[in-house]
Formats: C-alpha cells, structure tokens, sequence
C-alpha cells in the first residue's frame, strides 16, 4: 500500500492561528505512516518572503513533501521552497516528482495576480508531453484549481476557467486521480472519467450554500482536516478524511 497524506491551505501570515491549526495537522502527519506529503497551493496567505521562510520551517517531515502554488501564492518566493525547481526562475511552476513507486505531476494552476485559475498553452503543452511518458506506477496529476465549480456564488468566480483544455489532455491517459485544494472543502467526485480528490482546507472552511451560514465567506472555527490516499495496485483508489 502507498500512501499520500494530502494537505491544502495551510495560509500561514505569521499568526499563532495559522501556525496551530497547521501544526495540528502536521503533528498527526508525524504520528501516522505515510510515503509522501502533498500540499495542493496557497501555503502562504500573502505570498511574501517571510511567509515562505515559515512554511519551510513547518513543513518538515520525515517522507519528501510536494508542493505546489495556489491563488495566494507568488513564483518568485514560492520557488525557495523547492528542492529540486525544473527551472530556475519564472512562472508557472510546473514539476514532476517521482516518490517511491508513485509519479506525481505538479501542474501550476495559477494566475500571477488574479485568484481564477487557467492552464496556459505552455502549461497543456507541457503536460501532455509529460503524461505520455510510462510510468510503472500510480500516475496522480495534482493542481490548486479544481476543474469544477463548487456551485458557491462566490468561490465559482475563481475557479479554473478553461477545463474543457484539461479534459482533452487527461483523455486516454492513465491518470490514478486528480488531487486538489483552493476550495477549503474535502471533495470527491469525477472529472473526464477520472477519480477527483478535493482537501479540505487547513485555515478555514467554506460554508456551501445549503448549509447554515457564517458571517464571512471562511469559518475559522471549523476544524482543520486532511486526506489520506491509500492505493494498491489493482484496486480502487481509497481515500480517507481527518478533521483534527
């Protein structure tokens, strides 16, 4: 069994709030048994410098951890965190990591300044070449937008605007499941025939609209939660979720 513990919005920005409800979520990572840490995008809230300097020094485990940009992240700072950067500067931030058994493809959703997501052509280009290279493995394709709409008045004004381009990139490639964050709602549906595995949100929660409300667009007294994937060859993908 291989399995992805799978974090998402963490927004840290210096405060004791993001910082404990992170390390709630963090501290569980380390108690538990898992072959790779992924966080799906907008680790830091404002994407400054300082920000970055205490996502690394939080984000520290004992497994190799992925991350990728969300809305709320910036390249330039972002890139600091990066072990191994394809490139040396710029955007977007496109990575494929190999952990283990697993490939995982890390694809830059993000619109430097804006908050909608939007894969560019050099991006699709980029990964439809990377997707037909074999792969023994699970293959997970992994991005801060997701390629659906929340049916929420406000975050659907952020959403990845071109999904149709993802889908006829995805088609007939041998995609394990698509990992997501930017909605701060744990998530699990289908997207061109493939399994979606949505994180729920580490600073906050959004509360959808058939359920009761908040004052805010985020509840920041929900709990903070996590995904576990668990795969096994041959086997449907299984995914399970903490709050803590």
């Amino acid at each position: 069994m291989y399995v992805i513990a799978h974090l998402s919005d963490p927004h840290l920005d210096g405060s004791e709030q993001a910082r404990d409800r992170l390390r709630r979520v963090t501290s569980y990572v380390r108690s538990s048994t898992v072959d790779v840490v992924l966080v799906t995008g907008d680790l830091a809230d404002h994407g400054l410098p300082e920000e970055y300097v205490e996502v690394a020094r939080e984000l520290t485990f004992d497994v190799p951890t992925l991350v990728l940009p969300g809305n709320h992240d910036v390249s330039q700072p972002f890139r600091a965190l990066l072990t191994e950067p394809d490139h040396a500067s710029g955007h977007p931030v496109n990575q494929v990591r190999d952990v283990g058994q697993a490939r995982f493809v890390l694809v830059d959703s993000t619109v430097e300044g804006k908050d909608h997501g939007y894969l560019s052509d050099d991006t699709l280009a980029w990964l439809e070449t990377t997707l037909t290279h074999a792969v023994d493995g699970p293959l997970f394709v992994a991005m801060h937008h997701p390629p659906f709409e929340l049916h929420h008045p406000v975050m659907d004004q952020w959403k990845l605007e071109n999904p149709d381009d993802l889908a006829k990139v995805l088609e007939g490639k041998p995609v394990t499941a698509l990992l997501t964050g930017h909605v701060h709602n744990a998530i699990t549906t289908t997207f061109a025939g493939l399994p979606v595995r949505g994180a729920p949100g580490i600073r906050s929660t959004v509360r959808l609209p058939f359920e009761p409300q908040t004052e805010s667009l985020v509840d920041l007294t929900a709990d903070p939660g996590l995904a576990f994937h668990a795969y096994t060859a041959e086997e449907p993908l299984h995914t399970v979720y903490r709050s803590l």
